[in-house]
This record gives structure tokens, C-alpha cells and sequence, in this order.
């Protein structure tokens, strides 16, 4: 799919099928997104972001335009690193200019938002040029099924038979597919282990599975290596029937673009926004959910790792736990993502620690340490029987394992 740029100047950007706002391309390559009227004065609308909430409660509307990039709400729904990359270049876009990128995309974007061409904005000769072949309906299904992330992902759809089969038009998967890392060994095995110890733990994760990269259908050639196992994980923002269900994550709460999502802010800064906008519990959650990231080594947990979900369209609640990787075997002596209580160490938890963290968040301390307790040892005694660990390569295991212990004998 290809742009013409001296043509198309706006993007409808539409939430649960509704227009809500629009993108404009300015002069000097500048984007600026502006709120339907409509949507401004209805005191029911859906929300589109957190980050578009005012200090009283109302709707920020005098937004200001950016350079180059779409505003940052809307760059967090890009791909990033390799897969930005490989679908621009299916594209033919320059994949910095991200109003053509997002353009191309915006079919199967994360959450219920869908972005495409303003009707009337630019013909249908405008959008699709050149002479046609035999690559245009791969090249289509393969721009159609993008979602925000490092890693090589894929919607898919999963078949009673238990294979996978990725759209051929994109739309409706409710399923992810994570590719092996060429870097690091092991890594969908990695996160399959970690995802069932965190269950073990208490941890609300979604459904996952591995599969054989060999066995998934649709993939694309460039993407598919010789053996090895990918790890499919039902897509949370995706109800039964694939209707959509609004998300964000706290890269786009706090406005950050996806480079900053290691930067400017702690996790203190996420349980704050969980106490005023999702209560005890989704706090209670988060802090499970970041103490037994610190127990198995996961140091990239950053902003666009935590999430929201909008079930009901308003009102936010915690998404499940997503991306839990042993992230230790690979960077030996690396540092927690963000800032833990003013700590980013992974040697261990302890109740200074949690009483700082609860200070800055603003929120009682009083249970936090007992959470803290049980999931360090319901992590520990769970890792003890895990059959999934006998998945892992004996070096990883034994790293995973001497960090979960190590842990647990500081946390008492």
C-alpha cells in the first residue's frame, strides 16, 4: 500500500466504529489531532485515553502539533525496532513518517481504534498506485495484522485443532503470535514457563500456548525459521465474537513516546494512576505483578509492559499480566526498567523499599508487604514443580532458578 503524500492530509481516527477526532498532516510535515465536536459535548463517550483527561476530569482539547511524528498516543500503536521496519518497507514508507505508517496499519491496531483515510480526503487511485502483481495481496494481509512491540507479532486466529492460521485479510484475529528471537535462545519458551508461574502465583494472565513455527499457516516467508517453537497468547483486547475492547498502555497514560518508555517515570508513577482510576484492587494486582517480575529477573517491564483495558468503554481496569520474560540469563547484571521504590535491583525486595514505593504512590503501605511475601513464596515453591521449566535449556533454568532464590531468602 502506497501513499501519495502531496494528497492525503487527514485520517479519521474512529473508536468502536464511531469518529471521534481527526488526524491532520500541516505544513513542514507537522501532525496535530483535533476531537470531533460531537464527541467533545457528549457527556457518555467512550474513553479514548487517560492521557486526554484534564486535572478535573474534563476532556483536554487545545492540543499541539508535532514534528514529523503523530502525537503520542497514537505513535504507541506502531510496531517497533524490526517489524516497524519489515512492514514499512512492505509498505513503501519511510517508516519515521509515521502518518503514513499508521495509515497503512490502521486496520488492527490495538484496543477498538481504527485509522484510515478521510472519506472524501483522498481518492481511491490516490491510495494504491503502480501496476498491480502478484505480491499485492500479501503485501495487504501482511500490513493488516500489526501490533505495538518489539518482537515479531502476528494476529492469528486459532483453529478447534489447535494450529494456527493467520488471517488472510488481518482482521479478527484474537490470538498473537511471538516468533524466536534470533538473538536469544529460547525466549518464547522463556516467556510460555513464566506465564504458567505466574498463574501458579496468583497472576491473571491470558491464555497462551507454544506451537511449531513449522505449523502456522499464512506466515510470511520472511518472518518463518527453520524450526523452533513460537508462543501464541490470546489477544485480551478482543472479547468472543473478535469485538474489540479499548486499551491503552502507560506509554500512551503519561504521553510518552515508545523510545521514552524506559524514562520520566517509576512504578510508583503507574500504582497512582491505578489507586485514582482503577481502586485497591488493580493496585493490589500491580504490585503482585511487579514483585514476581523482580523474582524472576525481568528487567523490561517498562511503560508500554502495564496496561489498561475499557470493558464498559469508560471506566479503565488492569489488562492481564502480559510479556513476563526471565530477562537475567540474557543481560547478566541488568536493572529493573523503571525505578522500584528507588531501587531498580534485582538482589531483592525489601520493606523500606515497598514503604518508599507506597509514599510516592500515595497509597496505603499497610498490605503491600504481605502481598509481597506471598508471592515471592507462592513463586518460589510453585518454580519447585513446574513442568514447563524442563522446556528451557539447563543453563537458563539454573539462572532462572538461583535468581527466584535468591529472592526468596531476603523476603521474609
Amino acid at each position: 500500500m502506497k501513499f501519495d503524500s502531496k494528497k492525503l492530509n487527514a485520517l479519521a481516527v474512529r473508536l468502536h466504529r464511531r469518529q471521534i477526532g481527526v488526524i491532520n498532516r500541516l505544513a513542514a510535515d507537522r501532525q496535530i489531532f483535533a476531537f470531533e465536536q460531537e464527541y467533545i459535548d457528549d457527556p457518555q463517550r467512550p474513553t479514548l485515553s487517560l492521557s486526554f483527561k484534564g486535572r478535573t476530569g474534563g476532556l483536554v482539547t487545545a492540543l499541539r502539533p508535532v514534528s514529523r511524528r503523530v502525537p503520542p498516543f497514537f505513535s504507541n500503536l506502531l510496531p517497533e525496532g524490526h517489524l516497524r521496519e519489515y512492514l514499512a518497507k512492505l509498505a513503501d514508507v519511510n517508516p519515521e513518517r509515521e502518518f503514513f505508517l499508521i495509515a497503512a496499519l490502521g486496520a488492527d491496531l490495538p484496543g477498538a481504534l481504527v485509522i484510515e483515510p478521510l472519506e472524501g480526503n483522498v481518492k481511491d487511485d490516490d491510495v494504491r498506485h503502480g501496476e498491480a502483481n502478484h505480491d499485492d495481496d500479501q503485501r495487504d494481509a501482511v500490513l493488516r495484522f500489526s501490533l505495538a512491540g518489539v518482537q515479531l507479532k502476528f494476529s492469528a486466529v486459532m483453529e478447534t485443532s489447535g494450529g494456527l492460521t493467520i488471517p488472510a485479510e488481518g482482521m479478527g484475529g484474537s490470538w498473537i503470535v511471538k516468533l524466536p528471537s534470533a538473538r536469544f535462545a529460547a525466549v518464547p519458551e522463556n516467556e510460555f514457563a513464566m506465564l504458567q508461574l505466574a498463574r501458579h502465583a496468583g497472576v491473571a494472565v491470558p491464555d497462551n500456548r507454544l506451537v511449531a513455527v513449522a505449523n502456522i499457516k499464512g506466515l510470511p516467508e520472511e518472518a518463518r525459521a527453520p524450526g523452533g517453537k513460537a508462543l501464541a497468547v490470546q489477544r485480551f483486547d478482543r472479547a468472543p465474537g473478535a469485538a474489540a475492547v479499548h486499551m491503552e498502555d502507560f506509554a500512551q497514560v503519561f504521553g510518552q513516546y515508545p523510545n521514552d518508555k524506559y524514562k520520566h517515570h517509576s512504578y510508583s508513577n503507574i500504582a497512582r494512576v491505578l489507586s485514582a482510576e482503577a481502586g485497591e484492587d488493580a493496585v493490589e494486582e500491580f504490585v503482585r505483578r511487579l514483585v514476581f517480575s523482580v523474582v524472576i529477573g525481568n528487567a523490561d517491564m517498562h511503560l508500554k509492559n502495564w496496561s489498561l483495558l475499557y470493558p464498559d468503554q469508560r471506566k479503565p481496569i488492569l489488562s492481564p499480566g502480559y510479556d513476563f520474560v526471565a530477562t537475567l540469563p540474557y543481560i547478566p547484571n541488568d536493572k529493573l526498567a523503571l525505578s522500584f521504590g528507588g531501587s531498580r535491583s534485582f538482589a531483592e525486595v525489601t520493606q523500606g523499599q515497598m514503604r518508599r514505593f507506597a509514599d510516592t504512590a500515595r497509597i496505603p503501605a499497610s498490605p503491600l508487604w504481605q502481598i509481597t511475601v506471598e508471592t515471592v513464596q507462592r513463586t518460589a515453591e510453585a518454580w519447585k514443580k513446574l513442568e514447563e521449566a524442563d522446556l528451557l535449556p539447563k543453563t537458563l533454568r539454573a539462572s532462572i532458578h538461583k535468581q527466584i532464590f535468591r529472592v526468596a531468602a531476603t523476603v521474609k
